[in-house]
């Protein structure tokens, strides 16, 4: 069977050949066949094979996502990296996730972790809607304070402790905002679709600019590719301590 499900629902790219045994699948109640991904707010165009509706509740690592799966993305290939985050941050941090989208990274740190607080800011009305049901479905009203608006323009002087960025496409436009909202020794998890034979080096070499722009330096804590993107350009992330 290929695809992947999301809750109840299973995504594909075309419609699968053995799709009379697929709907007799118990876990099994929509079939969406998804095209191409338009936009900063990464929109998709669907078409419904099976069944009706593109809601759905999607459960990850003890967390719960409410999702549409019409209007917002879900990448199956980033589950390591939202397990790996949920553990990452230390007790009382103060934590800005700057792409929030419907609380990808948020909600796994929010639950998982103890920090003081995550300010969550996401530009996609559909997906801040959905991020502001998640922190209520997952009982993080107390931590996760959600924010409408572009993430770029938000009042924030080195208030945080840790910074997530894990967006791809456009993300290093919005480094001298986030080496901003730093304090001295916090954290940039730092996504990017970076070219194989330039794989490490671009994003380290961005992050790296952007803070000596604001007279600060920078530690390289770890690399690591995430996926491959596409034939030759992996989805990297690296996580960077700006001093």
């Amino acid at each position: 069977m290929k695809g992947k499900l999301i809750g109840d629902i299973l995504v594909v790219k075309k419609v699968p050949e053995d799709i009379d045994e697929i709907v007799k699948l118990p876990y099994i109640n929509r079939i969406i066949k998804i095209g191409h991904i338009h936009g900063q707010k990464r929109e998709p165009e669907i078409e419904m094979i099976y069944g009706e509706g593109t809601r759905t509740i999607h459960k990850e690592n003890y967390c719960k996502y409410a999702i549409d799966v019409a209007k917002v993305m879900w990448s199956k290939g980033n589950t390591g990296e939202r397990l790996r985050m949920s553990k990452l941050p230390e007790d009382n941090e103060t934590i800005i996730d700057m792409f929030a989208g419907i609380g990808y990274f948020t909600i796994p740190m929010a639950l998982h972790s103890n920090p003081k607080k995550i300010y969550a800011v996401e530009i996609n009305p559909n997906s801040y809607n959905l991020l502001c049901e998640n922190i209520k479905l997952n009982k993080v009203e107390d931590i996760v304070e959600p924010i409408l608006g572009d993430c770029n323009n938000q009042e924030f002087d080195h208030v945080a402790d840790r910074i997530m960025m894990g967006y791809i496409g456009t993300t290093h436009h919005y480094l001298d905002s986030a080496i901003t909202y730093l304090k001295n020794g916090g954290i940039i998890h730092y996504h990017e679709s970076t070219p194989e034979p330039i794989l490490f080096k671009r994003p380290v070499e961005r992050v790296k600019l952007a803070a000596k722009k604001q007279g600060r330096d920078i530690e390289v804590l770890n690399k690591r590719s995430i996926k491959k993107y596409s034939p030759g350009v992996h989805h990297t992330v690296v996580d960077i301590r700006v001093l």
